[in-house]
This record gives structure tokens, sequence and C-alpha cells, in this order.
């Protein structure tokens, strides 16, 4: 037989009706995650393949953010990368990685900050592994992207915004 675990309001757990007020919980679900866009390119095969040298790499990371339906907003990541040798371009990855979340009772000034650092932080391992995989099916040793902190990245933006 399970357990049964109460977290509603009894003085046995420490809190009363008195705490839980009357505002519904914020609930947030994901809904789904797909691929809206994927695109690699390795224009100077073979012979990049061949190339003994380390590969510059220049990564560019987006997020956008749109209300889909009522209490639905979908989130897009867009990763793109370019590594380059002395004799041009090895490959090239770009993709667009995108989940709906379901958000309730979420307050109206909670919503950007989440679709901006929390959606996104969910979506990025898997978009990580999209392109550690499909550089590594183009011939090349997978692209291992860093984590990526959401928050400050938003946090930068917001205090470029306000001195615009």
């Amino acid at each position: 037989m399970a357990d049964e675990i109460d977290l509603g309001a009894n003085p046995e757990n420490g809190f009363g009706p008195e705490d839980l007020g009357n505002e519904p919980m914020p609930q947030v679900a994901i809904i789904t995650q797909y691929v809206k866009d994927l695109s690699f390119e390795n224009p100077n095969a073979p012979g990049s393949l061949q190339v003994q040298s380390q590969p510059r790499i220049d990564v560019n990371v987006g997020v956008n953010a749109r209300k889909a339906a009522d209490d639905v907003y979908e989130v897009e990541l867009k990763i793109s990368a370019k590594a380059e040798v002395d004799a041009g371009a090895a490959f090239m990855v770009e993709l667009l990685y995108a989940g709906l979340f379901g958000l309730k009772n979420v307050p109206e000034e909670a919503i950007e900050p989440f679709c901006i650092i929390e959606g996104p932080r969910i979506l990025f391992p898997f978009a990580r592994r999209i392109i550690a995989d499909a550089v590594r099916d183009g011939g090349f040793p997978p692209l291992m992207l860093d984590p990526i902190d959401f928050g400050a990245l938003y946090m930068s933006q917001q205090g470029q915004v306000g001195n615009a």
C-alpha cells in the first residue's frame, strides 16, 4: 500500500487555510517540444573532413516567445554554429527548436521571464543533443555546446533596453 502525503491545509503540517490564500496556484506544463527547422551544411566535403587543424567555432543563440493560444506560449530556441578552418568553412549547423508551454494562473509579470529564461533552460539540453548528433552525423566530432545561463542573458538584455 502506498503512503499518502497530504500537503493540504491542516495544523499537523504547519499551515492552515489562512496560509493558502484564495489565489489559485500557478501551474506550468510542457505540452510538447519539436524541431521547427534543422539545417546542416558541409560545403567543402570531403576536403573539410580531412583537415587536421582545430576549427574556430562561432555559436549564436537566440530566444523568441509568443502567445499561441489562451494560457499556451510557444518558446523558440535558435542555435547556429559555424566552424571555420584556414581552408574555409568546415560546417554550418542551424536549429530552430521549440516547445509549447501551458501557463495557468501565472501572474502577467512572470510570463515573459518564464518564456525567456525557464522555457529555453528546459529546451536547451534537447537542442544541444540535436546539434551534437547533426554535427557527428556530418562526419565531425560532436559539437558539445556549453550550458547557457538564460537568466544572465535576460538580465543583460534588460539592462541594455533600460540604457537605450
